[in-house]
């Protein structure tokens, strides 16, 4: 029989409020699709995210109430009376494509997070034919839902801003895929994210030729995503800069995490700046630029060292499209001459966070940086990406070569490392008395590990081990508490 439904995410000692507030209609005709969702044989709750309800005020929700509005697709009081699928455009391994748009997913509703007050969505993922899916059967395979609460979580815990896997509930049909075995087991997932408009929303009105539309679309965006923007005398330059400076921190906690993406399409990259849409993503094993995480990736157009690159082809394209305003060129050409050293700032944020070492502002953090990854490098196939930082996260010269690893790190490679983190500082060193830092090993997840935790629910229904997989994340983004401010801004709150 089934197991019942994760709830692997702890309450956050927060008082939260349902506060819906559905903009995308306020877009008016052309932007959406009215559309209803699938009619599943089955509704089996596999995952609920508990500590992100509170935050949007739907922690309340009882299990019948959380499959009737996650499952079923009931509307949420006050909220979209029908899901809407949006209308985007998008370059797909560079190449255009005008046949896209939300194929087996939708925007359910909106709303307002606790706290901060940012418009938040609950998008879909696997919920059913739209009219954009392309003979496409909408659904969503389980493996594919369950490799996506993992990313999300880890990703949370390393400090990079992405969507939240908010729900996760097994359908009950058998799909057939070309690239894995089948029949494979349904599910249909929901994500919390700020926003769903895409560069290839902006590509799409400028492919129709639409600029009004454009326009009315950059003024959405400032008003419910970039308000500070709002007084702006040229609003199209002012929205891309603010998505450079986004994009730009996300791109260098993807580095600093040592993720690969794997489809960094038009269509993949949201206009608030979150990481989203996680297909054949993975995480580095070791230090390899030319690592790529989807297979049928044979150019590497999107390895691991080619990431930054493949952001600001992007980026360059979205503001090919604003263009279409009738803008001048020269300010869209000034902000895009900035995500260069946007990144590189955003860059060495990241890394020092990762090692958990306070910045200094001046040439010695780039230097740290620099030494960081030619540490990386030297180790070769002996050094694992994150037990690297793991090991030396807090500038603890004693604890990081009194560990498993610390042969390795005596080595002349980790010569000029080692000296500099000895001029490092810690950042919040109290954090290093967490039992998570008192193991061996971090909490990874590599793909043997991804196929393991789905080879116990595949074979024996077993989501025991994926459970643990979960609670071991948590564990390490609390003890962790790496910034993440696209995500909500400000520390984790403990659990009760």
């Amino acid at each position: 029989m089934p197991r019942p439904g994760l709830a692997h995410l702890v309450i956050m000692p927060v008082s939260s409020t349902y506060l819906p507030d559905p903009r995308l209609p306020d877009l008016g005709e052309g932007f959406t699709d009215p559309v209803q969702a699938a009619d599943f044989p089955q509704t089996v709750l596999r995952f609920r995210n508990q500590r992100a309800a509170q935050t949007v005020g739907l922690g309340d929700l009882s299990p019948e109430e959380w499959i009737a509005h996650f499952g079923r697709f009931q509307p949420l009081p006050g909220n979209l009376p029908q899901p809407l699928a949006q209308r985007y455009h998008g370059h797909q391994f560079r190449v255009y494509n005008p046949d896209l748009g939300d194929g087996r997913g939708f925007t359910f509703a909106q709303l307002r997070q606790t706290g901060t007050g940012r418009l938040l969505d609950l998008g879909t993922k696997g919920s059913g034919q739209t009219p954009w899916s392309r003979q496409g059967d909408g659904r969503l395979t389980l493996k594919g839902g369950v490799r996506e609460v993992l990313a999300t979580a880890q990703l949370e815990a390393l400090g990079v801003p992405t969507s939240q896997t908010f729900s996760l509930i097994e359908t009950g049909e058998d799909l057939t895929r070309g690239d894995e075995p089948s029949p494979t087991r349904s599910a249909v997932m929901v994500r919390l994210s700020h926003g769903h408009i895409r560069f290839g929303t902006f590509q799409r009105l400028a492919y129709l030729d639409e600029p009004e539309a454009i326009r009315q679309l950059v003024a959405y965006c400032i008003a419910h995503y970039y308000p500070a923007l709002a007084a702006s005398p040229v609003p199209e330059v002012a929205l891309l800069e603010a998505v450079i400076a986004q994009m730009a921190t996300t791109t260098a906690r993807w580095m600093a995490a040592g993720f690969v993406h794997g489809v960094l399409n038009t269509d993949n990259m949201n206009i608030t700046g979150e990481s989203f849409d996680y297909g054949p993503y993975r995480f580095l094993p070791r230090s390899d630029p030319n690592f790529v995480a989807a297979y049928f990736d044979s150019s590497g157009l999107y390895s691991f060292g080619r990431q930054p690159e493949a952001v600001f082809w992007n980026l360059q394209h979205l503001a090919g499209a604003l263009s279409h305003t009738g803008v001048a060129q020269d300010g869209l050409i000034e902000a895009l001459n900035g995500f260069g050293p946007a990144y590189r700032q955003a860059l060495a944020a990241a890394v020092l966070a990762r090692l958990g070492v306070m910045p200094r502002g001046d040439a010695r953090d780039a230097h740290l940086v620099n030494c960081a990854f030619k540490a990386l490098a030297s180790g070769g196939d002996d050094l694992r990406w994150e037990p690297f930082f793991f090991d030396w996260f807090g500038a603890d010269a004693d604890r990081a070569m009194g560990g498993v690893r610390g042969g390795l790190y005596a080595g002349e490679g980790f010569a000029e490392f080692r000296t500099a983190m000895a001029e490092a500082q810690p950042d919040r060193p109290e954090r290093l008395a967490a039992g998570y830092f008192q193991k061996p090993d971090p909490e990874e997840l590599l793909i043997g590990e991804i196929e393991t935790l789905w080879a116990a629910i595949a074979d024996q229904d077993d989501w025991g081990p994926l459970e643990a997989k979960l609670q071991a994340l948590e564990a390490a983004r609390l003890s962790l508490r790496l910034d993440s401010p696209l995500a909500g801004g400000g520390p984790p709150t403990e659990p009760v």
